[in-house]
C-alpha cells in the first residue's frame, strides 16, 4: 500500500545521531483520525515518523532523517534520547483507556512490510526493535500485551524467545538475595533501566510487567517465575549474540 504523506512540524535534528532502534507504539485514542490530527498539531508537540491505521494504511508524518517526538523521557542500553537513535511508529489501537482491541490483519501486514524495509535501510539489530512500555516501563504500556510481537519475529523483525523450561522458583516483590541481583544484572544487559540492588522492589516489579508484556502476554503479574526467569535469560544471551 503507497504511503500518504501527512506532514508533522513536530520534529527537530539527530545531531548526527545514527538511526539503531526501531520503537512501536499504539497511539491510544478513539480513533487514527483523531491521533492523526494530535500527531501534526504543533501544540501538541508529539509526532512519529509514521502510523498505520487499521485498515492498513500508511502515514508518512517525520522524514525518517529527522528526529520524531514519540519516545519521551525513556532509556535503552545506556541510551537516554531515544528520539534521536530511533524510528518511532504508531499503530492506531485505542488502547487500555479507550477499548484496547486486537491488531487487524490488514494492519499487522502494512505495519510489518514497513518494519522490514526500515531495518533493513538502518540495519537495526533484532535486540533494538522494542515497544514504548520497554524504553518507558514506568509510564507506558504500549503497544501492549495483545501485540502480535511473535508474528513480526516470525517476518525477521525483532526477537522472539520461543518455548523454554522454567528457571529455578518464582521471584516476587519484597524478596532480597543473589537471585534478585541475578535477575536485575540480566535485564539490564538486555537493555532495561533497571538498578541492580538485591531488592525486588517497586522498579523490578514495573520491569518484569513490561518484559512480559512483550515477551509472555498470556500472564502479565510483575512476578518472575520461573517461566519469566528462563525467558529474560534466553533473551539476554540471543541479545548479546545479536547485538
Amino acid at each position: 500500500m503507497p504511503l500518504i504523506d501527512r506532514p508533522s512540524p513536530n520534529y527537530d535534528s539527530r545531531n548526527g545521531t545514527s538511526v539503531s532502534m526501531l520503537v512501536l507504539h499504539y497511539t491510544g485514542m478513539p480513533t487514527a483520525a483523531g491521533a492523526l490530527t494530535r500527531l501534526t498539531d504543533p501544540l501538541a508537540k508529539v509526532s512519529a515518523h509514521y502510523l498505520v491505521d487499521e485498515e492498513g494504511r500508511l502515514y508518512r508524518l517525520v522524514p525518517e532523517g529527522k528526529r520524531a517526538w514519540h519516545a519521551g523521557v525513556s532509556f535503552w542500553a545506556g541510551e537516554t534520547d531515544i528520539n534521536a537513535s530511533s524510528i518511532g511508529i504508531e499503530i492506531a489501537n485505542p488502547g487500555h483507556d479507550f477499548g484496547y482491541r486486537e491488531f487487524p490483519l490488514a494492519q499487522m501486514a502494512a505495519l510489518i512490510a514497513l518494519a522490514q524495509e526500515i531495518v533493513a535501510r538502518w540495519r537495526i539489530p533484532a535486540a533494538r526493535i522494542l515497544g514504548h512500555s520497554d524504553v518507558a516501563p514506568a509510564r507506558k504500556k504500549d503497544p501492549g500485551e495483545l501485540f502480535p510481537w511473535h508474528r513480526l519475529a516470525r517476518a525477521g523483525i525483532g526477537l522472539w524467545p520461543g518455548e523454554v523450561r522454567p528457571l529455578g522458583r518464582a521471584l516476587q516483590p519484597g524478596e532480597k538475595g543473589g537471585d534478585v541481583t541475578a535477575l536485575q544484572k540480566q535485564l539490564a544487559a538486555f537493555g532495561y533501566g533497571i538498578e541492580k540492588t538485591g531488592l525486588y522492589d517497586e522498579e523490578t516489579a514495573i520491569v518484569i510487567t513490561a518484559f512480559q508484556r512483550h515477551f509472555r502476554p498470556m500472564k502479565v503479574d510483575g512476578i518472575a517465575d520461573g517461566q519469566t526467569r528462563a525467558l529474560v535469560a534466553r533473551l539476554t544471551e540471543q541479545a548479546l549474540r545479536v547485538s
